[in-house]
């Protein structure tokens, strides 16, 4: 999987329940190579009590489908679940 221009990139997050956990893999994405990767406070749906916000890993990639299943994989080893589509 390589990086290409910005124009064919994907947008993923994958929402997990730790803050260390997050940071750890948004580390190695960025490891990878992948350079548009963060970390961010997830609010669950129809929750505003700021203890009810995951941890997710927001990241770009080239339109590959490789990596949401990659992602989805990554999620679910941690107890998560991927959103193929933040938007």
């Amino acid at each position: 999987m390589e990086t290409t221009p910005a124009g064919d990139d994907r947008e993923h997050l994958i929402v997990l329940p730790e803050r260390g956990t997050a940071e750890s893999l948004a580390d190695e994405l960025e490891a990878e190579g992948l350079h548009d990767v963060r970390v961010v406070r997830e609010a669950l749906a129809g929750e505003d009590d700021s203890e009810d916000h995951e941890w997710a890993v927001y990241v770009r990639t080239p339109s590959d489908p490789a990596y949401a299943v990659r992602f989805e994989a990554l999620a679910a080893a941690h107890d998560g679940w991927y959103d193929p589509d933040p938007r």
